[in-house]
C-alpha cells in the first residue's frame, strides 16, 4: 500500500514508517525541507508541502491510499507566549486544511485519512471517566482540537473515510513527554508534579502505531478514537511505578506553583486530569499490548 505520513520524524511518525516500511509498504514523507524531497536512502518518497502557506504538492500525492497526518508544533516544546500559542494552532489547523483540501481535489483520493488529535479535546475532566461520547471542553487546546478536526471536512466531503485520534501522553524514552521524564527519573530526580492526584492517560508507542495501523486497515471505522490505554492513572501513582521500575527514589515532588513559575500557562495541562479511556477502539476489536499502566512504563523503561 502506498501510505502518506505528515509529521513522519516526530517520535509517533518515525515509529510509524518504520513499521510500514518493515510490512514493505510504499510510503511518502510530506516535508518541508526542498533537501528531502524525492527518493531518500531510506525509500521513502518525500513530497514538499508548506502548510503555513496552504503549499503543497498534490502530483506528489498520486496513488496514495491511505494518509496519517500528525503535523503539529510541540505543545510541551516551548513557554507558551500569545505567540507560540498561534503557532500551536496555526501548525494544525492550516496544515489539516492544506492536506484535506489537496487530498478532496486528487482525481483518485486515498480511502481512508487517520488525522491527528488530542484528549486535551475534552479540556480538564476531573476524575471523571471520559470516552468519546464527551463533549469538547473550552480552554486553549480543546479550542485548537475542535478546529483541528473540523478542518479534515473538505477531505469528508470528497467521500474519504475520516478517523480523528485524540492521543493521550504516549510514554517511550525516544521523544516526547517520556523522552524529557525518564533521564530525570534514572537520576533519582523525578517525583510527583503538583499534588499527584491528576489522572494522566498513557499509551505505548507500540500500542499508539499499532492503533494508528488498525485504524488504516479497518474498513468502516471513523470519527473520533482515543489513543489512549485502558488504565488511566493519576500522576502520583504513575511516578511510583517508574521509580520502581527504574529502582530510583521519587521523593522529589515539584509544587504547582514552580510549575506555574518555568511553564506558564501551560502547567494547567501538566498538573490538569484527563482520565480517558478508548471505548471506540476497544468496541472496534483492537488488543492492546500493553494494556495497564505498569505495563506501559515498563515498556518504556525496557
Amino acid at each position: 500500500m502506498r501510505i502518506a505520513v505528515t509529521g513522519s520524524t516526530g517520535l509517533i511518525g518515525s515509529a510509524l514508517v518504520r513499521s510500514l516500511l518493515a510490512d514493505d509498504h510504499e510510503v511518502v514523507r510530506l516535508v518541508r525541507q526542498r533537501s528531502r524531497t524525492g527518493v531518500q536512502p531510506d525509500g521513502t518518497v518525500g513530497v514538499g508541502w508548506n502548510p503555513a502557506r496552504l503549499e503543497i504538492d498534490a502530483a506528489g500525492l498520486a496513488g496514495v491510499e491511505a494518509v496519517v497526518h500528525l503535523a503539529g508544533a510541540g505543545v510541551g516544546d516551548r513557554r507558551w507566549t500569545e505567540a507560540y500559542k498561534q503557532e500551536i494552532r496555526d501548525s494544525r489547523v492550516l496544515g489539516t486544511e492544506t492536506l484535506a483540501g489537496a487530498l478532496a481535489e486528487l482525481k483518485e483520493p486515498p480511502k481512508v485519512l487517520v488525522s491527528g488529535s488530542a484528549v486535551g479535546y475534552y479540556g480538564q475532566t476531573g476524575d471523571q471517566v471520559i470516552d468519546e461520547r464527551a463533549p469538547a471542553g473550552d480552554d486553549f487546546l480543546a479550542r485548537t482540537c475542535v478546529e483541528w478536526e473540523a478542518a479534515t471536512a473538505p477531505a469528508e466531503a470528497a467521500g474519504i473515510r475520516t478517523a480523528h485520534v485524540r492521543t493521550g501522553l504516549v510514554l517511550a524514552p525516544g521523544g516526547g513527554a517520556g523522552g524529557r521524564m525518564l533521564p530525570l527519573f534514572r537520576l533519582g530526580l523525578g517525583g510527583r508534579l503538583g499534588d499527584g492526584h491528576q489522572y494522566w492517560s498513557l499509551i505505548s508507542l507500540d500500542d499508539e502505531v499499532a492503533a494508528l495501523r488498525y485504524l488504516i486497515d479497518t474498513p468502516g471505522l471513523s470519527g473520533a478514537f482515543n489513543l489512549t490505554g485502558p488504565e488511566p492513572v493519576p500522576n502520583g501513582v504513575m511516578t511510583e511505578l517508574l521509580g520502581r521500575a527504574l529502582g530510583r527514589p521519587t521523593v522529589l515532588p515539584v509544587p504547582q506553583f514552580a510549575l506555574k513559575a518555568v511553564l506558564g500557562e501551560m502547567a494547567v495541562e501538566v498538573t490538569g486530569s484527563h482520565r480517558v479511556v478508548p471505548e471506540r477502539l476497544l468496541a472496534a476489536g483492537f488488543r492492546f499490548r500493553h494494556p495497564t499502566a505498569e505495563a506501559v512504563v515498563r515498556a518504556a523503561v525496557a
